[in-house]
C-alpha cells in the first residue's frame, strides 16, 4: 500500500514538472475516453449476452411465461445490490451527473465507476424496460471526475473531464463520436470553446475507435436503404415532428407521474412486487417491451415490423391492417408505463433507449397510417426520423439526435428529414416543457447549470456561503441608550432586532436614528420597538440564488435578513454576493 501511495506521489510530481495544465488535460481526456469507451463496450456486450441466454427458448406465448418472472427477479436483485452494497442512490444517472456539476463541484463518488454498470446489467439483462446509456454515462463521468480529483484539478477542469467521460460513454456505446461530443455540449451544457472542444473530441474519438476495434465497423442498426429522401414527402416529416413533440410531452409527464406514485409506496418490497408484477404482465402481452428494445427497432427497419407481436397473445392480429396500427400505439403507451415501473420499483437504467424505441415506433405508426390511406412513404426513413424527433423532444438535444441517428444507422443521406423532424419536435414540446427530462429535476429545485454563463455561475454561488452572521443584534425591549452602546461597538450601520428567543422583528438603520442618537434625554424614553423598521422582504435559507437576486431587484434593497420560521439567522448583502460571483467566475471560465 505504501508503495502504491509513493508511486502516486511520484506521478503527481512528474506531472507538475513536465506537463502544464493544457497538456495535462489533453493527456487525461485520452485516458478518460479509453476507459469510458471500455466501460460502454463491456456493458453493451454483457447485456446482449444475458438477453440471449434468458430468452433463446421463447418460441411461443405459451413457452414465454418467464416474461412474467424474469423482470421482477432483476429488479429485486438490483434493489438488494444497491441497498446492501452500494448504500446510495444511483438511479437517474445523467441527472446525477448534472447534479454533481451544479451542486458538488463535479465530484462523483468512486463507486459510481462500476456500481451503475453492475446494477443496470442486472436490471436490463433480466428484461427491465430501460436503457444502459444513462448508467454508462454516469460511469464515464465518474471516471473523469475521479481522475481529475487524483490530479487535484480545479472545478472547471474537473467539469471538463466529467464531460469527456460522458462523451466517451455515448461515443463508445453507439460508435458515434459526433453524437458523444454534442451530447456533452447539449445535455451536460458544457461551454463550446476551443479549450473544451479539443479534449471532448479526443475522448469521443478514442472511445469510438476502441468500440470499432472490439465490435467491428457494423452500424448499431443493420438494414438496407430502399428509398432515398423524396422532397414531395417533406410535409409528412413536419407531421411526424409534431407527433414526436406531443408524444415527448406525454412521455416526460407520464414518467414523472408514474415514478411519483411508486415513491409514495413506503414499503420497499411492496413497491418491488407491484412494479415487477406490472412490468411482467406488460412484457408478457407486449414482448417488444423486453429490455432496451433495439431488437424491435431492427425488425421495423428490416420490413418485419409485424413481428413485434411475436411470442405474444396478439400474434393473430399481426396481419390485421385495421387493428395493427392501434397495437403499435398501445405498445408506445405501455412502454412509458414499463420504463417508469422499472425505475420506480427499484431497477436501474435510463430513458435514452426507451426514447429511441418510442421514436422508432412513432415513425412506424405514422408511416403505417399514411401508407394505408394512399400516401406512400418510406417506413425506414420515418422510423429513423422518428427516433431523432423523440430524442430532440425528450432530451432537448436536437443536434445530438440528428448526428446520433445518422451515425448509428449510416443514414447520412437523411439529414434533411432528420433536421426537420427534430426541429419541429423540439419546438412543439418547448412551450409545455422548457426543460429536458434530465434537467427537469434540477430545474424544479433551481439548481440547473445552463448555457447562460451568468445564470450558470450564479447557480454555483450557494446562499449558505454568503450569509453574514457578524452583525450585532439588539433586543426589542432595549432602550435607545442601550442601542447606542451596541452601535459604539459595531462597524456596521444596520442592527437586527430580536427578542430573547431570537425571533426576528425588524431592523434599526443608523441613518434613521442619527438625529436622536446623540440626545441623551431620549436614551431612557425611546425604545427600540418604537423606532425599528420592517425590511422590504426576507430571504429564506432554502432560497436559490436566482430567487435571492430577484428579491433584491424587486425590493431595491442592498441588505436583506435571512429568517427561518421567525428565527433570525443573518444578513445577505449584494456586495457579498457579487464578490462570491466574481470568485466563482474565475473558476468557471478561462483564466
Amino acid at each position: 500500500m505504501k508503495l502504491v501511495k509513493r508511486s502516486f506521489w511520484k506521478l503527481r510530481s512528474w506531472r507538475l514538472i513536465h506537463l502544464d495544465e493544457r497538456e495535462l488535460i489533453l493527456v487525461l481526456s485520452l485516458i478518460v475516453g479509453i476507459f469510458s469507451g471500455l466501460a460502454a463496450i463491456i456493458l453493451k456486450n454483457i447485456i446482449h449476452t444475458a438477453g440471449i441466454l434468458l430468452t433463446e427458448n421463447f418460441n411461443s406465448p405459451f413457452e414465454s411465461n418467464q416474461y412474467l418472472v424474469y423482470p421482477g427477479i432483476g429488479i429485486l436483485i438490483t434493489f438488494l445490490f444497491v441497498k446492501y452494497f452500494v448504500k446510495s442512490d444511483i438511479s437517474h444517472g445523467i441527472s446525477k451527473v448534472l447534479d454533481a456539476i451544479s451542486n458538488r463541484d463535479s465530484l462523483l463518488r468512486a463507486h459510481n465507476m462500476f456500481t451503475s454498470m453492475i446494477s443496470s446489467t442486472i436490471t436490463i439483462g433480466f428484461g427491465g424496460s430501460v436503457g444502459a446509456e444513462a448508467p454508462v454515462v454516469l460511469t464515464g463521468s465518474a471516471i473523469g471526475s475521479n481522475i481529475a480529483r487524483f490530479f487535484r484539478l480545479n472545478y472547471r477542469m474537473m467539469t471538463l473531464l466529467v464531460g469527456c467521460g460522458a462523451a466517451g460513454a455515448i461515443s463508445g456505446i453507439f460508435k458515434a463520436p459526433f453524437a458523444g461530443l454534442l451530447f456533452a455540449i447539449e445535455v451536460l451544457m458544457l461551454d463550446l470553446t476551443m479549450s473544451s472542444l479539443l479534449p471532448l473530441l479526443i475522448s469521443s474519438a478514442s472511445a469510438a475507435t476502441l468500440a470499432y476495434f472490439f465490435m467491428g465497423n457494423a452500424y448499431q442498426f443493420t438494414f438496407k436503404f430502399e428509398q432515398p429522401f423524396q422532397l414531395h414527402n417533406i410535409h409528412w416529416y413536419f407531421l411526424l415532428g409534431l407527433f414526436c413533440g406531443l408524444f415527448s410531452f406525454i412521455f416526460t409527464r407520464g414518467n414523472f407521474f408514474i415514478e411519483s406514485i411508486f415513491r409514495k409506496i413506503n414499503n420497499n418490497y411492496v413497491r418491488i412486487l407491484i412494479g415487477a408484477g406490472l412490468l411482467g404482465l406488460l412484457i408478457f402481452f407486449f414482448p417488444s417491451l423486453w429490455g432496451e428494445g433495439y431488437h424491435s427497432i431492427d425488425m421495423i427497419l428490416n420490413n418485419a415490423g409485424n413481428n413485434v407481436v411475436n411470442n405474444s397473445l396478439l400474434i393473430g392480429l399481426k396481419n390485421d391492417h385495421l387493428i395493427f396500427p392501434f397495437i403499435i400505439l398501445a405498445i408506445m403507451l405501455m412502454k412509458i408505463v414499463a420504463t417508469s415501473a422499472t425505475i420506480g420499483s427499484g431497477g436501474n437504467g435510463g430513458v435514452f433507449a426507451p426514447t429511441l424505441f418510442l421514436g422508432g415506433f412513432a415513425g412506424y405508426f405514422i408511416s403505417i397510417v399514411l401508407n394505408q390511406n394512399g400516401f406512400p412513404v418510406s417506413t425506414q426513413n420515418f422510423v429513423l426520423a422518428g427516433m431523432a424527433g423523440m430524442m430532440a423532444g425528450v432530451m432537448h438535444a436536437p443536434m445530438t439526435a440528428i448526428f446520433l441517428i445518422a451515425e448509428i444507422t449510416g443514414g447520412f443521406g437523411l439529414f434533411i428529414p432528420l433536421m426537420i423532424t427534430s426541429a419541429v419536435a423540439y419546438l412543439t414540446i418547448m412551450p409545455f416543457e422548457p426543460h429536458s427530462i434530465y434537467h427537469k429535476r434540477l430545474a424544479l429545485r433551481g439548481e440547473l447549470i445552463t448555457h447562460d454563463k451568468d445564470k450558470a455561475v450564479l447557480t454555483l454561488v450557494k446562499l449558505r456561503n454568503v450569509i453574514e452572521t457578524d452583525l450585532l443584534t439588539i433586543n426589542i425591549d432595549s432602550t435607545l441608550g442601550e442601542l447606542v452602546k451596541v452601535i459604539s461597538k459595531s462597524k456596521r450601520n444596520i442592527f437586527p432586532v430580536v427578542d430573547n428567543e431570537n425571533n426576528f422583528y425588524g431592523v434599526i438603520l443608523l441613518d434613521d436614528i442619527r438625529e436622536i442618537m446623540f440626545d441623551k434625554d431620549c436614551y431612557g424614553k425611546i425604545y427600540v420597538k418604537d423606532i425599528l423598521t420592517a425590511p422590504p422582504t426576507i430571504i429564506l435559507p432554502n432560497d436559490k440564488m436566482e430567487i435571492v437576486m430577484k428579491k433584491f431587484s424587486e425590493s431595491n434593497a442592498w441588505n436583506l435578513p435571512v429568517v427561518q420560521e421567525k428565527k433570525y439567522i443573518g444578513f445577505v448583502s449584494k456586495s457579498t454576493i457579487f464578490n462570491a460571483y466574481r470568485s466563482q467566475l474565475m473558476h468557471f471560465t478561462e483564466d
